[in-house]
């Protein structure tokens, strides 16, 4: 996958300027950056968009950057776009992908302000970057360093549930023989679930959500040990509350994946949330409002040790992400 390991990722911050205007530089952990302007907080988020499906590459552009956003409290309301390829890119392919970009900026009421086109001999393929910012009130700031002791660990959607969408329009074949034709043709109609803007907002406005963070690359294993690495908390996990489905445990056993390879599957779109005990019932009445189940996989712990219960086992916590994604989606 793409992201560098943490050891790496923080020697790459250290050479950033403190600068008294940055309220959240970049940090290990965290899904978006804020600062200061005129005396209110901007939140400002980045990411990049490709190796994935053509038909989807502007709308996934857009959501990625706009769902880190939200997890901050943030409303996603201006963006800067970037799109990329290699020398061979046809204008009309940047085209249809930038009219995909404006369709889903336009649904999330997001300003397009600046961008830049352009082909290089160095690419091979098409790369999209999205930076996404958004105004939040200093009391409505929510950042990955807020879970506290006690908070339920509440999951928004079933683990991996990005890997089987993809897989089931990347690798259409391989889908049907594995999941079913059915169940393929179900799953490659569900790309919008990779975007988490929505709920995001809304889980913001309530009190007693400390703190959110999207399940991306390395799956569950990074967002929480991430989240715990950010608050200064431990945690207890148990195995047979994670949202397992049965076409994650297709793959897992088509490819061989061990357990922590599968919880370190890539989620995007999947929030996992510290959420305060008593704003547990309101955290599951809005989730069910937008469809979704909410999950309690645990709880946050004032000792800092990160604790998986399995078979009524204590075990530790995976501390890295093995992210099988890229190697199940390659074409063989």
């Amino acid at each position: 996958m793409g992201k560098l390991p943490n050891k790496e990722l923080k020697a790459l911050l250290n050479c950033i300027k403190k600068d008294s205007r940055v309220i959240i530089p970049p940090m290990v952990g965290y899904d978006s950056g804020v600062h200061l302007l005129d005396g209110k907080y901007l939140a400002v988020a980045s990411d990049p968009c490709t190796g994935i499906p053509e038909e989807w590459f502007g709308w996934l552009l857009i959501n990625y950057a706009a769902s880190d956003l939200a997890l901050s409290g943030a409303k996603p309301e201006f963006c800067t776009i970037n799109l990329l390829g290699p020398r061979s890119t046809e204008p009309t392919t940047f085209q249809k992908i930038m009219k995909q970009t404006c369709k889903a900026a336009n649904e999330l009421n997001i300003a397009i302000v600046r961008g830049h086109t352009g082909t290089y001999d160095s690419l091979s393929d098409l790369l999209g970057v999205a930076t996404v910012y958004g105004s939040v009130q200093p009391e409505k700031l929510l950042t990955s360093g807020n879970a506290k002791p006690g908070d339920l660990i509440v999951c928004t959607k079933p683990l991996g549930l990005e890997t089987i969408i993809n897989f089931s329009i990347i690798q259409k074949v391989l889908a049907q023989k594995i999941f079913g034709a059915a169940q393929q043709e179900k799953f490659s109609k569900q790309v919008r679930m990779q975007s988490c803007v929505k709920e995001a907002m809304q889980l913001a406005k309530i009190n007693g959500v400390h703190a959110m963070h999207d399940a991306t690359e390395g799956g569950f294993v990074a967002a929480l040990n991430e989240l715990a690495e950010a608050s200064k908390v431990g945690f207890m996990v148990d195995w047979e509350k994670i949202p397992v489905s049965k076409e994650a445990l297709a793959l897992q056993s088509h490819f061989g994946l061990t357990d922590e390879q599968l919880l370190s599957v890539s989620s995007t779109g999947t929030i996992l949330a510290a959420v305060d005990a008593q704003a547990e019932e309101k955290v599951k009445e809005n989730l069910a409002e937008n469809g979704l189940s909410a999950c309690i996989l645990g709880e946050f712990t004032k000792s800092k040790k990160r604790i998986l219960i399995k078979h009524r086992e204590q075990t530790l916590f995976p501390l890295a992400a093995n992210d099988p994604y890229a190697s199940m989606l390659s074409p063989k």
